[in-house]
């Protein structure tokens, strides 16, 4: 799979998406990167730690947080992502829901629209991805937690995402799904997300995995939001061993050794 102008072998390895988020109130690290120069030396710190791809996201969407007009997003995140562009030669993506905002940030130099509603949420949006031809990740959500049968629901309605895609002239190989631990899903349904997540693999697409430092972590270790590490890690490896693509993480050089370690042990080329 091609991601701006680096070529991604989403068979046999699994690569990581740094999270730079330039927003005053992300879950963990709102208001630590929401500076032009803080968000490059940040930019540049997990670049140097192993980060594949860049995750930039200008509104939180963790649970009850404040939403952002399409306006003040842009504002945040489209000079960030026009200085990635100017100082790293590394993949961008985008985390936004909103069609006017992946537009404009595609135009930046994104390379990549991270939609965590899977085109649900704005009906401009698969429209947009497709006009550029722009690599996309689409994430399970959903606004409760009701289903008939948790996995088999699960996997119909990110099915549905891929379905607005090719109806809206996006290829397949420019589609990446993420099962979306932590939206939509009770604690218990997470953890059955994360025990299946090989079921993704029958979709016929790259799966990235997002959990990093999430409520489910903190729920099962009983710990905050800045002491969960060894949890994200935990994760990460199950992600490897299930075939999972791309691991999304604040904590690049953690993650990429676990990553690395799995890949070893489980005789992937790793040069």
């Amino acid at each position: 799979m091609k991601i701006g102008n680096r070529e991604f072998d989403v068979t046999n390895r699994t690569y990581i998406m740094g999270i730079l988020n330039v927003t005053p109130d992300s879950f963990s690290d709102g208001g630590k990167w929401n500076t032009m120069d803080h968000a490059l030396k940040h930019a540049e710190a997990m670049i140097a730690d192993g980060a594949d791809i860049l995750d930039v996201g200008g509104e939180s969407t963790r649970p009850g947080h404040t939403p952002v007009s399409a306006e003040e997003e842009a504002a945040r995140v489209v000079p960030v992502i026009e200085a990635l562009r100017k100082h790293f030669d590394v993949p961008i993506s985008v985390d936004t829901y909103k069609g006017s905002v992946a537009d404009v940030a595609v135009q930046a130099g994104a390379d990549l629209v991270n939609d965590v509603w899977g085109l649900k949420y704005d009906p401009e949006m698969a429209g947009v991805i497709a006009k550029h031809d722009a690599a996309c990740c689409l994430m399970h959500n959903k606004a409760n937690t009701e289903y008939n049968n948790f996995l088999i629901d699960m996997l119909a309605e990110t099915q549905e995402c891929v379905n607005i895609a090719r109806k809206a002239g996006i290829k397949d190989e420019r589609i990446i799904l993420d099962p979306g631990v932590g939206f939509g899903k009770t604690y218990e349904m997470n953890l059955e997300t994360m025990d299946h997540l090989e079921l993704f693999q029958h979709l016929g697409f790259p799966v990235l995995l997002g959990t990093s430092r999430k409520s489910m972590i903190g729920l099962a270790l009983d710990l905050p939001v800045d002491q969960r590490v060894e949890g994200t890690i935990a994760t990460s490896v199950i992600g490897v061993m299930k075939g999972c693509a791309f691991v999304r993480v604040h904590d690049v050089k953690e993650n990429k050794r676990a990553v690395l370690m799995t890949e070893a042990i489980l005789g992937r080329n790793i040069k």
